[in-house]
């Protein structure tokens, strides 16, 4: 085979292969395709889209070009969750404890976040001395001690994956759903739970702005778990204003402890029952009244090197220097909150990344006072912003200020779950 033939089939709209795909992902893997061949190959596909079929098979060429952890093999009912990303999501640090004080052993690799939608690897980092890269071996020997782990993304695992995701990011690629729906999948295929929960947002804080995006996405990600073996479900959850109430990496944490607790939001509390419920582990709900689910949360972070007195005690987690509020600029009831325009706005405080090596903040964010549907008044809170330089803090307020939208009629909460997508 030739790569110059592959890519010109791709751009007169033709189907692939299995074999043609292999070849592919066998040779940029390798190096013996060029990245210009690549580049090229992947517009062709953003442009021209794949089959189902041709969807699948990236993703298993994907997930099969460097180590697998069969993690089904050694536990047939090992879970796994998987977010799109999102303002203020934090669901995975909460509904992991909740599976595995019901009895779930919870594998997880995360990723860093980037642009304005935070990452899980990140967050947790915040916790003082919590080790986020373990080896596959210390990876396994956790999750087998305490049916817990979360940790970051194996360059082992899915090496395709990270090759095509650089070359996307710079050329104008990424936004494709077979390129991303592979993806996501194909580093849960490397890793092959027995049961995956997917977490798709959609709403102005999600990369899927629209819910037929969204329903589009995870279908075509059920399906491929589905073909690779892996028990998978779609929960489509509303990403139209900041999930929960913190934004920020530190921030979020605190809110993760308290729902954990009991006192935190209810949205939190409620998606990640109905993702609980997704995965076939209804009884996972009741581990916060229980306090299990908490204690679980404490077994992770002293097993990872975490400070446990951190998550006993808030307020020795990192905090900013400066606090101050934004505002309301008249009364009324509040009709939207955009959420992307917040995660900006936490970027510009620190909170986030442009580029993947890029440093970041983890004591700055925002803790919004208001939600949709909730009646202010002028002058009262809209957020709180956490910040460690004054100049930024300006630029944030500023930005965050655009995010509001009132109406002088009452105004209804969005419906949090939009649609649940199971195989069929």
């Amino acid at each position: 085979m030739l790569a110059t033939e592959l890519i010109a089939r791709k751009r007169d709209g033709q189907a692939h292969t299995r074999d043609e795909i292999e070849f592919l992902i066998g040779g940029i893997t390798s190096g013996e395709i060029p990245d210009y061949q690549t580049s090229a190959w992947l517009m062709a596909i953003c442009i021209r889209g794949m089959s189902e079929d041709e969807t699948v098979w990236l993703t298993q060429a994907m997930a099969h070009s460097g180590a697998t952890l069969d993690l089904q093999a050694r536990w047939p009912d090992v879970v796994d969750k998987h977010s799109t990303g999102g303002v203020g999501d934090k669901t995975s640090l909460v509904l992991a404890p909740m599976l595995a004080a019901a009895g779930c052993r919870v594998a997880k690799m995360s990723g860093r976040g980037l642009g304005f939608s935070g990452g899980t690897i990140d967050k947790l980092e915040s916790i003082p001395g919590f080790q986020t890269e373990l080896s596959c071996q210390d990876f396994l020997d956790q999750v087998e001690r305490i049916g817990l782990a979360i940790a970051s993304q194996s360059a082992e695992l899915a090496p395709a994956d990270g090759m095509l995701y650089a070359l996307r990011d710079v050329t104008a690629t990424v936004d494709s759903l077979p390129l991303i729906a592979s993806s996501i999948m194909s580093k849960k295929l490397a890793c092959r739970p027995g049961r995956l929960v997917l977490d798709v947002k959609a709403g102005s804080g999600a990369f899927m702005k629209t819910l037929d995006q969204a329903r589009r996405l995870a279908e075509a990600m059920v399906r491929i778990g589905g073909a690779g073996g892996v028990r998978t479900s779609a929960v489509i959850s509303d990403m139209s204003q900041p999930e929960g109430c913190a934004i920020g990496n530190a921030l979020e944490i605190r809110e993760a402890i308290e729902t954990l607790q009991g006192r935190g939001p209810t949205d939190v509390i409620e998606l990640c029952g109905r993702l609980a419920d997704a995965l076939g582990v209804p009884q996972a709900r009741a581990t916060i009244a229980s306090g299990a689910a908490f204690q679980k949360l404490m077994e992770m972070v002293d097993a990872q090197g975490g400070d446990v007195d951190a998550i006993e005690q808030p307020e020795r987690l990192p905090r900013a220097r400066l606090v101050r509020e934004l505002p309301a600029p008249r009364s009324g009831y509040l009709r939207t909150i955009d959420a992307e325009i917040l995660g900006r706005a936490a970027m510009r405080l620190g909170a986030g990344r442009e580029q993947k090596r890029e440093a970041i903040d983890h004591a700055v964010g925002f803790v919004l006072r208001a939600k949709i549907g909730d009646d202010v008044a002028a002058g009262q809170a809209l957020l709180e912003a956490h910040a460690n330089d004054e100049r930024k803090l300006e630029e944030a307020l500023a930005l965050a200020a655009g995010a509001y939208a009132f109406s002088e009629q009452p105004v209804s909460s969005p419906e949090l779950v939009k649609a649940i997508i199971s195989a069929s």
